[in-house]
């Protein structure tokens, strides 16, 4: 019997820290930022193509703002596989969703694939080789099975997995059942995880199948399935914004993990540029730019008849895009979002949303 995988990509998000690059209706995962010519959902669809056996079994799950956006970005795709979420509640309601729909269309021994819109991956051949061993796993055993990514360096910005007992080897691949979700730590835990060598990044990437995961969701989220089961995507507006992790990978006792490592980057914010760009130059520049004596920044012009010219600068992003500029330390990128906050309330903000 040969079983259908149908990838879901995760395609609701604001990228808010890609301010002011990324917009309401032009958020992040529409955006090309590593310079391959192609958005972040567009590389994001094409790495799943082959796994998924054409578009017909690919799915993308939105916000009623960038459903044409979406349709404009993956003309190929076809409508009715865009699930359209009337209002944003975070992912455990869009998984839960999904899969509702997955079970509906192609059983409930179809194995099902959740992928953020906003990665980079650098290596197709090594991501292709995982999901492939994540596949044949969950289709084996009652598993839920998540990709960590091996860490290179001490992240307090990354949720981090616990490997416990190898359970598998598949594809030379080691597969271990998961001993606990951390929390994002602060720079010492981060420091302790990496030196036991147990520890991984949550890349927030699942497969699993049908069944397995509604009836874990029937154990461990009935608040969430329940209301969906019954109503569909009505039953939106009464439920609770929760993450999958808090809804259900953290409760359930059939997580297994993937340590993986094929040139991953979440793009969480505008660093990410210097991680996927640095070049030995120590600026990472894109559009027209004067430098006089500034180091380890990134400059980002959108604008093709302006200039920037900085002087004695070290460790800021600027970027400047239509109607508005930012400037911001490196080491505070994370605050965009808290900075938009103030803008919103502002008269006339959303000119600048």
């Amino acid at each position: 019997m040969t079983t259908t995988f149908v990838p879901v990509i995760l395609a609701g998000g604001k990228g808010e820290r890609f301010w002011p690059l990324s917009r309401l209706h032009n958020p992040k995962q529409f955006l090309c930022l590593d310079g391959s010519g192609k958005s972040l959902l567009q590389n994001t669809a094409n790495r799943l193509l082959s796994l998924a056996n054409g578009w017909e079994n690919l799915l993308v799950i939105t916000s009623e703002l960038l459903t044409e956006g979406v349709k404009q970005q993956l003309p190929f795709l076809p409508v009715d596989n865009i699930l359209v979420e009337p209002i944003g509640k975070d992912t455990a309601p869009a998984v839960t969703w999904a899969s509702l729909e997955v079970k509906s269309r192609y059983g409930e021994d179809a194995i099902i694939g959740f992928f953020p819109a906003d990665h980079y991956i650098g290596n197709q051949n090594e991501f292709e080789k995982i999901i492939n061993a994540s596949i044949n796993f969950a289709m084996a055993n009652d598993a839920i099975v998540t990709l960590g990514i091996k860490p290179d360096y001490p992240s307090t910005g990354y949720g981090y997995i616990e490997q416990g007992e190898e359970k598998a080897q598949i594809n030379d691949l080691p597969i271990y059942k998961v001993s606990r979700f951390a929390e994002k730590p602060n720079e010492k835990t981060a420091k302790e995880f990496i030196a036991t060598g147990r520890y991984s990044w949550n890349s927030g990437m699942f497969i699993f199948k049908t069944e397995i995961v509604l009836k874990e969701l029937a154990n461990y989220a009935p608040q969430i399935l329940i209301p969906l089961q019954e109503k569909g995507k009505l039953a939106y507006e009464d439920l609770a914004k929760i993450s999958i992790d808090y809804a259900l990978m953290e409760k359930t006792t059939l997580a297994y993990v993937i340590p993986a490592d094929f040139g991953w980057d979440d793009l969480g914010d505008w660093n990410a540029l210097e991680r996927m760009l640095k070049t030995e130059n120590s600026n990472v520049v894109i559009g027209n730019h004067i430098s006089q004596d500034t180091k380890n920044s990134i400059i980002y012009n959108n604008q093709k008849e302006e200039v920037i010219m900085t002087i004695g600068l070290e460790d800021v992003v600027i970027v400047r895009e239509g109607n508005a500029t930012l400037v911001v330390n490196k080491n505070k990128t994370q605050d965009i979002k808290k900075a938009l906050q103030i803008l919103q309330q502002k008269k006339d903000s959303q000119n600048f949303l």
